[in-house]
């Protein structure tokens, strides 16, 4: 990045090599928004973690013309641990989990961030167009616990969604079957929805004609 990082570490010692792990991953932020302003990012051992060195907390926080974004990657590889016990790994597997462990605690971080840059960019760009009713769907799949699904587009395809597309904060009353308006585009794996919200009643009833539209015209 053009301008200065700030990088600190609360409850850990400091990096060099955590550092240009984070100064790489955030010179990628720019490939999806450009005028970024300030990058701060953080990343700590809670207390009661100290000891195991097996979570990690990571916050990003971007300044941008005219707002900021603020990512949360709070400890949640308690799971993975668990895992790697369970499992007949070598000795040295076991000493490089905590390693392993904090790099995929700041990629996850950053792909958030990516993700909302890409909102917030295509905002600025007005690329979603107010005046056009936005597409609607069906909340087909949903993985709760590991923060995304997927929604079926009236014409069947299905659209891979993350938790971090769905506006202010929905993803926690997402169902299977709950009608969404979505924007649609293109990412590295295929279709994926972003600016995700739930649909009211309007769209809902939209939505079940327009299936049933297609449908009688298949038959």
């Amino acid at each position: 990045m053009q301008l200065p990082m700030q990088i600190t570490f609360r409850n850990m010692e400091s990096s060099e090599n955590v550092k240009d792990w984070i100064r790489s991953e955030a010179g990628k932020l720019e490939t999806f928004y450009k005028p970024i302003m300030g990058c701060r990012v953080a990343v700590e051992v809670p207390h009661r973690h100290k000891r195991k060195g097996a979570a990690y907390g990571v916050r990003i926080d971007l300044t941008l013309p005219g707002g900021e974004i603020v990512v949360k990657r709070a400890p949640t590889l308690a799971h993975r641990l668990r895992q790697v016990r369970e499992t007949a790994v070598s000795k040295q597997e076991e000493l490089d989990a905590p390693r392993k462990n904090l790099r995929l605690a700041i990629n996850q971080a950053f792909e958030a961030a990516c993700r909302r840059l890409q909102d917030y960019a295509r905002k600025q760009r007005r690329e979603v167009k107010t005046h056009e009713p936005a597409p609607v769907a069906r909340v087909e799949r949903i993985f709760s616990d590991q923060g995304y699904g997927f929604i079926t587009a009236p014409d069947g395809r299905e659209i891979y969604f993350h938790r971090d597309s769905v506006l202010n904060g929905g993803f926690k009353r997402l169902t299977v079957g709950t009608v969404v308006n979505f924007v649609e585009e293109q990412g590295e794996k295929g279709p994926q929805a972003s600016t995700v919200r739930i649909a009211g009643k309007r769209d809902s009833r939209q939505f079940a004609a327009t299936v049933r539209k297609i449908r009688h015209a298949e038959a």
